[in-house]
């Protein structure tokens, strides 16, 4: 094995406008010197992407997104595959999973780690998970059949939305897994037999695309109705951001309030948002942007006064990490509003640089967003707050540099 094998990264989809923290890895594992090839289990469906997806070099493989799709496809993985030592020991594997979990997700799991086994690509010659669920099954199955090791990086949903069996068995046979909040770190820990395998590590940001704002935000107050305090936010609508959240909590603002609010994001529940937003009566004070590229983004963070966003777990158990776009609000010195949900209360601390309130809780959230809105001197203190705190703490060479190390740490002891 040469010092630093191709290494094969399975993604759910790839790319993806909402997961540009597992972009800024692959681009740093790569100038770090380590050869990468994509395998994605879905095609993109974002209109655009971010200038990072651009400057990845790796070749990208796409796996049949639906079995039916592409029959002949399957079929031909399945035939090659048969007679590989590593068949019967992924079949069994994949019955002892299908008789806890029967479902066409486990079905089409095993038939993309078929597909991956005969085409797999490009010499690659260690396998990493990008999600514990879905991509990790993938892996694991692709892993049985061939004997090549892999490793994982877990992250949020994937974690809370999947059984403990599971996650137990993947993290037993992963060489490592690494996650990105204290609260998914021990909780793996506890469902791991060798818990020194599970490592925590916060993605950071690139702090290349966010330099600092040389600029100043607005003192606005609200007071002015032809200059409206403005309030953004960044998030897919689904229901773990906790938008209709936030939308009641506007409503909730006092009259003599004027305010402006910006969504950016996609999402299915767009419609039912600004349904509720006209029933709230408070469409015509609300812009949805849809997807934009993370330029944009950013011009937004620092025309705003302040960021808010509203995170609960989900009915489905899904929740938020830590959102990648607190932290890169705060790196523009923009003034911070969450909730204390999974790891933002790891990085927003209430009342030293940002607000934090408790999730579902609409009247607590617009307190706080009164307070903010009539006190730009509390939001110019957290929000220099805020990004010391990123720029001393969520620079994410730090967090590549760790990823590479547990990497090369295999390479040593590989033979």
């Amino acid at each position: 094995m040469s010092p630093k094998p191709k290494i094969a990264v399975v993604l759910k989809g790839y790319p993806r406008l909402s997961e540009t923290f597992i972009a800024q890895e692959l681009l740093g594992l790569e100038r770090a010197g380590h050869e990468l090839v994509l395998v994605a289990l879905r095609r993109p469906t974002d209109r655009k992407r971010h200038p990072v997806h651009d400057e990845i070099r790796a070749a990208v493989h796409y796996l049949p997104e639906y079995l039916h799709e592409e029959p002949l496809r399957v079929f031909r993985a399945l035939v090659k595959t048969v007679p590989k030592p590593g068949f019967r020991r992924v079949l069994g594997s994949f019955l002892r999973d299908l008789a806890r979990d029967v479902s066409r997700n486990r079905f089409r799991r095993l038939g993309q780690a078929l597909v991956l086994v005969t085409e797999w690509p490009e010499d690659a010659a260690w396998l990493h998970a990008h999600f514990i669920h879905t991509p990790a099954s993938v892996t694991d199955y692709a892993s049985i059949i061939t004997g090549i090791p892999w490793t994982c990086s877990a992250h949020a949903k994937d974690i809370w939305t999947s059984k403990d069996w599971e996650l137990s068995g993947k993290l037993d046979r992963a060489r490592w897994t690494v996650t990105c909040t204290r609260s998914g770190y021990e909780h793996l820990r506890d469902l791991s037999k060798d818990q020194t395998r599970v490592h925590l590590s916060y993605h950071g940001l690139d702090l290349d695309r966010f330099p600092a704002f040389e600029g100043e935000h607005s003192r606005r107050d609200g007071a002015d109705p032809d200059d409206p305090v403005r309030i953004v936010s960044v998030g897919r609508a689904v229901p773990k951001k906790g938008y209709d959240v936030l939308l009641k909590a506007l409503s909730l603002l006092p009259a003599d309030i004027n305010w402006r609010f910006e969504h950016i994001g996609a999402g299915e529940l767009t419609g039912g948002l600004q349904a509720l937003a006209a029933k709230l009566g408070i469409e015509d004070r609300i812009r949805w942007h849809g997807a934009l590229d993370q330029k944009d983004v950013l011009g937004r963070y620092r025309g705003a006064d302040i960021f808010a966003l509203a995170c609960r777990v989900a009915a489905d158990g899904d929740r938020d990490g830590l959102p990648n776009v607190l932290v890169e609000a705060s790196s523009q010195r923009l003034a911070c509003i969450s909730t204390a949900v999974s790891g933002i209360p790891e990085f927003l601390e209430d009342g030293k640089n940002g607000l934090v309130v408790l999730p579902e809780s609409p009247e607590p959230l617009a307190a706080a967003l009164e307070r903010l809105i009539r006190d730009p001197e509390l939001r110019r203190r957290l929000g220099a707050a805020g990004e010391r705190r990123v720029r001393s703490e969520f620079d994410h060479h730090s967090s590549v540099r760790q990823l590479v190390g547990l990497f090369e740490s295999e390479w040593r002891r590989s033979p």
